[in-house]
This record gives C-alpha cells, structure tokens and sequence, in this order.
C-alpha cells in the first residue's frame, strides 16, 4: 500500500534497518507486484530520459506562442562568463532548469516530475550533480527514488495539480523533491530528507497558478528556477542539522489547506495574477 506520510516512511526505515529510498524502492515492488530489477530499471530509463532531454535542449527553438524559449542558452553564456553572483554551479542549476522547462514549452520530450510545468526542477540540481560533481548513478537512481516517495506522499495528502492547489503544488511539490534528492546525495539521513523537503515546500506556500495566455510557459518556465534554487537552500540547511518547526507531513496538510482556499481564478484559469494585468491580457490576446 502506497505511503499516506512521510512520517511513515520512516517508520519502515527504523522497522526494516533500511534507507529512505530503498523504503520507496520496496514499497514500489509491492505496489506494482514487481522484482527488485525490473523497479531498478524502470527508474534508470526515467534517468536517462531526464538527462537526454537536458542534453536535447536547443536554445533556437521558440514556443508556438513566442512567449517563451533561448533563455536557457542566455544563463548558459551567462554562466561560462565565470562572473555570476552565485557561482559556476548553481548558474548551471539555474540554466537547466530553465532549459528544461523552455523543451517542454517548445513540446520537446520530457519528464513530468510530478508534473510537466514543473520538469525542470529535478534535473536542474541532480544533472549537474552527476555531470560535474561525479555523482555514481547509482546514487542518482537512489535519489531519485526518495524523490518519487516525497512526491508520493504530497500527492495522496494534497495535491500534485496546479487546477486544485496552485502552483505551490507543482513547483513546491518539485522543490520538496529535490531537496530531499540532494540530501540523499550528500549523505544525509532520513530525518533530514523530509526536513528539507518541508523546508522547501513551505517556502513555497501559497504560490499561486497564473499562466498567461492559459500556456505553461510564463511564468511557469522561471518559476522552475526558483524551486531548485529553493531546493539547494533547503537541502544545506536539512544537511546543517536545521529542521522544519512545523513537522513535515503538517507542512503538506497546510498546502493543501491553501490551495482549498486559494480562489479559483489563481488556479491554472489564466484569469488572475499575472496573467490578469495588462501585459497578460495583451499577450492572451495577441
């Protein structure tokens, strides 16, 4: 049975002698009734889709509206400058993230983690993981893993859509992944995972869905961008020893109680927010 907390997953960390990913990894045996080999190798082809769509990107291509697509080969230049106020390796962060969700704008091949309008996330912190920092794929897979548990968990306790809970529930849900991606990749333990990932989602709390022109691609694109920002902060300070005052599956309810209250209109309609002022509703109508 699928997890209803995250608090549960470590329970069957604590019960088993386990880790955190190899509990998600367990639990998607028993779910699916399938072998330890045949999980292991479905999540190596959702690896090697991520990195083929990262190594895809073509910053020429522009989105069928013009609204979106070359940013990410801008950050790109930007980055190889060797001058950016946040250094050589969160300027590639921010570059792939924004690659990604520019590919997905321009109906490129992605993968959806949890959702398209928030692909780029993921990739954006566990690629230059493994390209620059030699990360064994192995410990990607890994992470990976304690990033679909997370999402899981968020999933069944709130919601993973923009239409039902904004934003903060596809760009935070992501950001809550791959903080806890990055702290397994740092070493840390369960109980800092889901510390981090509270940290992120409730950094991103009540961030509202507001696409202009009713297209994923403003703001969605940079709003991938903030959340692996997002996700390296929260995963140092997890990884620091800091933990969420507010626990981690409480975190989740919270969002959830936001998006119930968020106004339909700031819920993927393209009716408010952004895409309510005049910019959007030029744009909308050009």
């Amino acid at each position: 049975m699928a997890f209803d907390s995250l608090e549960s997953i470590l329970e069957v960390c604590r019960e088993k002698q386990t880790a955190f990913w190899e509990a998600v990894l367990l639990d998607d045996m028993n779910e699916r009734n399938a072998g330890r080999e045949e999980s292991w190798e479905q999540m190596k082809k959702i690896w090697s889709a991520m990195k083929e769509a990262a190594a895809g990107y073509d910053g020429s291509l522009r989105s069928n509206s013009g609204l979106v697509g070359g940013a990410g080969q801008q950050m790109e230049e930007y980055v190889r400058k060797g001058d950016t106020l946040c250094g050589p390796f969160v300027g590639q962060v921010i570059a792939g993230a924004l690659q990604m969700g520019e590919s997905n704008a321009c109906m490129k091949r992605i993968v959806a983690a949890p959702t398209a309008g928030a692909c780029g996330v993921l990739p954006a912190v566990l690629v230059p993981c493994f390209r620059e920092r030699g990360v064994p794929e192995e410990t990607i897979l890994e992470a990976l893993y304690t990033a679909a548990g997370i999402g899981q968990v968020i999933a069944l306790r709130a919601s993973i859509a923009g239409a039902s809970g904004g934003c903060q529930a596809e760009i935070g849900t992501a950001s809550a992944m791959a903080a806890g991606a990055l702290v397994h990749l740092q070493g840390g333990n369960g109980e800092q995972i889901i510390h981090g990932a509270a940290m992120a989602l409730k950094n991103l709390l009540g961030l509202v869905c507001d696409p202009v022109a009713g297209l994923v691609e403003v703001p969605c694109v940079k709003r991938n961008v903030a959340g692996a920002v997002i996700a390296l902060s929260a995963a140092d300070m997890a990884l620091a020893g800091i933990r969420s005052r507010i626990p981690p599956d409480q975190v989740i309810d919270a969002m959830k109680e936001v998006g119930d209250l968020m106004d339909e209109s700031l819920k993927e309609t393209g009716r408010g927010g952004l895409a309510a002022t005049i910019e959007g509703k030029a744009l909308a109508g050009s």
